[in-house]
């Protein structure tokens, strides 16, 4: 086979002094004449030197970026000189320099077959090579095909392309460089090698390395989860905390070794190729160390931009790059993470002492948070992070850190939404806003979304679908995106919108009906400014029954005065006392119950979110009770006993209470059966009544007595009370069992399936809250709904009265009491009965 010109083994020797350098001398071996590799190289540029063993010589391709996955991306690669068979096995570094100064790290190897109807021999010089990788990390079918070469092209370009198999990923095609960090055979990282002793000489001059034992200051500490905030609706007051801007880019960990160092993610990955400028300037900083902050790109106002960090980390130099420091959890090898928050701070600052861009220090303000706040919100800024100045650092999310967002909502049109490979539905919505008469593209939201609601917004759009944008659409975000017609108005919470007028931090919060997508027009925020709002609503009923407060029974509302549901102007306090006054009827029930929170703090139209565990932070009100998981280990599930415990929820932000079908003292035998008439969309309320009415008949043939429970929204619970003498697989079995008969022989009335396009006229009979860990919403909760409606029970003999599932609110505390009494429901679903037999 004839040489290219500078490509051959002769080339790797003509660069290298044999009488300096450890290389091994180039040379044709004979080896498996299969085996591939790929070495990770640090150099003047970050590259992937991917290397085929072919006629006794590695042939090589520096490849920039690193190999893709992305059957529809082709990766540059440089033709290099062939190298020998035993440089496959190297792993070090090279010292600047050299030649190849740099880190190298063996990130791959194994097996390659060349197609078998093609001869690579001679295929290399026509230009293309077809192949199956069978390595640790690349696997399956590539190709690489050489570019036709332009005037004084002194090197071979080609491109290195993966062909669509089971390996592929199209949706992430840097899967392999962004997860692989670490050698295939040492399993270190490019830090790691870095500081090691493994030093090959080149013959640009330099002295031999030798091997010297590091001390254990002198290496990079290892990897530990990152302290989390807990995201609160307000900024606490007092000096013993301490105030941080919260920085708009990524938290990194970094970790330094002796002129080396490491950038971890929180979540432990290796981002030192990332933020290399960061690395190299952390590398100066004494060895032993573990900084905790966060990396930004500075905008020309000095400024962290978002924005611009994207496109700054496509820079190699890293360009406006920044890391401020705000932590300090390991001193020159000494762990002190247990001293105080402000005493770690004070020994960061000195460590940082004289240490030039871009490595800064997060510097801080005692008390005056709410300043600080507003302050930083009215400059365009993520918010603040309030932590405790006395506390030590711990690797969990607690509320010792505390995070306040400026948070903006508003409506948007979902123009789309693109594919999700892990579940039938959506990954994102894609949203536009109308500037004029013009639709203008808003970005993508991924967050907010249950099953439920994801099924119910794929059944709306299908029907809309067309082939078009209605929208110009950036090249990214049109990647598995399926369009339809802009009809569906979503309304969106969001920190900010960029200079290309995409969300910042979109997260969902429900489809609006009652605003027509023509009317969905960009709003410019205003400042925060401090309101007072006075309630509109009438004050809650007290019927004879006097109003109780939560300070009746102990326990302090923080924002007493904060509006959660802003169309009747209720505020937290309100509903604390609602559930302060209904404590006779409610913790009938929910007392000594694992529950599931659905805590909103700033109110039912802000961010809402579910919580079912809990390591004490709710105050000794609030118990514990470990619960096996489905893998063997044990998680912390949240109850309480008395109302003090539910008005502690209340006071951390909590509006619903949805509990299990089992007490804590006997978790494993459920004592009620729940039977959740679901209504399709627009079905008539008197249907629902007839349902729930045919239901009781049916168990009742079946000697079991029931309750009709109103929910609060549009359906109807049936509730069964048991004896706690059959264990969840039995109650889950004769659930379904009972529902799948029913909807079989009343199919015009009753359907079992969960699938919405199934339930057309019909009620879904939901026997999926009879099941472990299944939750149903508790009678007296309140709900994170317009109107403040409560889950009431009822008597069968008025269910024809109503005319909604949601008949009262919290207004009608005093009602509910009188009704209770009167209707003797004070001791509804206590019934004592076991399940039929089988």
């Amino acid at each position: 086979m004839a040489k290219r010109a500078g490509l051959d083994i002769e080339t790797y020797n003509q660069k290298r002094d044999f009488t300096k350098t450890k290389e091994p001398k180039g040379r044709r071996l004979k080896g498996s004449g299969d085996s591939f590799v790929v070495q990770k190289h640090d150099a003047s540029h970050l590259h992937w030197d991917f290397r085929l063993e072919l006629d006794g010589v590695l042939k090589s391709w520096a490849v920039p970026k690193g190999p893709s996955v992305d059957p529809g991306e082709n990766r540059l690669a440089m033709r290099t000189e062939d190298h020998p068979l035993d440089y496959g096995s190297f792993e070090g570094t090279i010292p600047a320099g050299e030649y190849g100064g740099g880190t190298v790290m063996l990130w791959d190897h194994g097996r390659w077959i060349p197609h078998p109807d093609k001869d690579p021999r001679k295929t290399i010089e026509e230009g293309h090579l077809h192949f199956t990788l069978e390595g640790e990390r690349m696997k399956g079918e590539w190709v690489m095909f050489r570019l036709k070469p332009r005037p004084g092209d002194r090197r071979e370009t080609w491109m290195l392309k993966k062909v669509t198999d089971e390996f592929a990923n199209p949706e992430d095609g840097d899967e392999l460089v962004d997860e692989a960090v670490t050698s295939v055979t040492t399993g270190r990282t490019m830090a790691e090698i870095a500081s090691g002793t493994d030093v090959w000489r080149s013959n640009r001059g330099g002295q031999k390395g030798g091997r010297a034992k590091k001390k254990s200051s002198e290496a990079p500490p290892p990897f530990r989860n990152p302290q989390l905030a807990t995201l609160v609706d307000e900024v606490p007051a007092g000096s013993n905390w301490l105030f941080e801007y919260k920085y708009d880019g990524y938290r990194l960990l970094m970790a330094t070794g002796s002129g080396a160092a490491t950038a971890w993610t929180r979540n432990g990955k290796d981002w030192s190729d990332k933020f290399r400028a960061l690395v190299k300037a952390a590398a100066n900083l004494p060895a032993g160390c573990l900084i905790d902050g966060e990396a930004v790109a500075l905008n020309d106002d000095g400024k962290p931009d978002f924005q611009l960090l994207q496109s700054t980390l496509k820079d190699s130099r890293g360009k406006n790059l920044a890391f401020y420091a705000f932590d300090l959890l390991v001193d020159r090898g000494e762990d002190i993470t247990r001293l105080p928050n402000i005493e770690r701070k004070d020994r960061l600052k000195s460590l940082l002492a004289g240490i030039p861009a871009p490595i800064l220090f997060g510097d801080h303000v005692l008390g005056r948070g709410d300043e600080l706040f507003r302050e930083i919100c009215k400059a365009g800024g993520e918010g603040v992070i309030a932590k405790l100045a006395n506390a030590p650092y711990r690797g969990d999310r607690s509320r010792n850190w505390l995070k306040i967002k400026c948070i903006q909502r508003q409506e948007f049109v979902i123009i789309g939404w693109s594919e999700s490979d892990k579940r039938r539905g959506f990954r994102s919505l894609l949203l536009a806003t109308r500037d004029g008469r013009k639709l203008s593209y808003a970005g993508k939201v991924g967050t907010g979304f249950n099953a439920a609601l994801i099924e119910d917004l794929m059944e709306r759009m299908e029907p809309l679908a067309t082939g078009k944008a209605a929208v110009e659409v950036p090249r990214p975000d049109r990647k598995g995106a399926h369009w339809i017609e802009p009809k569906l108005v979503a309304e969106i919470n969001f920190t900010e919108f960029t200079s290309d007028g995409v969300l910042r931090h979109p997260s969902f919060i429900a489809l609006r009906e009652d605003k027509p997508a023509a009317q969905v027009v960009r709003e410019v925020p205003k400042h925060l400014e401090e309101t007072s709002m006075k309630s509109k609503a009438k004050p809650p009923s007290r019927g004879k029954a006097k109003l109780k407060s939560a300070e009746d029974f102990g326990i302090e509302i923080s924002s007493p005065e904060r509006i959660i549901y802003p169309e009747l102007g209720l505020t937290k306090k309100d509903l604390a006392d609602y559930y302060a006054t209904i404590e006779p009827l409610i913790m009938l029930d929910a007392a000594d119950r694992p529950m599931t929170l659905i805590r909103c703090p700033g109110g039912r139209t802000g961010e809402c979110f579910f919580q079912k565990h809990d390591k004490g932070t709710f105050g000794p009100d609030v118990k514990q009770v470990p619960i096996e998981e489905k893998d063997g280990h044990f998680e912390d599930y949240l109850y309480f006993d008395d109302i003090r415990g539910l008005l502690a929820c209340v006071q951390m932000g909590t509006m619903e209470f949805h509990g299990w079908g089992s007490k804590v003292d006997n978790v494993e035998y459920p004592d009620r059966l729940v039977f959740d008439l679901d209504p399709d969309e627009g079905l008539d309320f008197g249907k629902v009544k007839d349902a729930a009415v045919r239901v009781r008949d049916l168990v009742g043939e079946m000697g079991l007595e029931s309750f009709p429970l109103l929910t609060g929204g549009k359906g109807i619970h049936v509730v069964v009370p048991l004896d706690a003498t059959a264990d969840w697989t039995e109650v889950k079995s004769f659930a379904d069992r009972f529902s799948r008969a029913v909807s079989e022989s009343e199919p015009e009335r009753f359907t079992a399936n969960i699938r919405k396009v199934q339930r057309k006229g019909r009620i879904f009979l939901d026997w999926l809250r009879n099941q472990r860990g299944a939750t149903a919403v508790m009678p007296y909760s309140a709900r994170a709904r317009e109107g403040a409606p409560v889950a009431a029970p009822i008597a069968w003999d008025e269910l024809k009265d109503f005319d909604s599932g949601h008949a009262f609110s919290i207004l009608d505390a005093g009602e509910l009491l009188r009704r209770a009494k009167l209707k003797k429901l004070a001791g509804w679903g206590k019934a004592t009965q076991s399940l039929p037999d089988a």
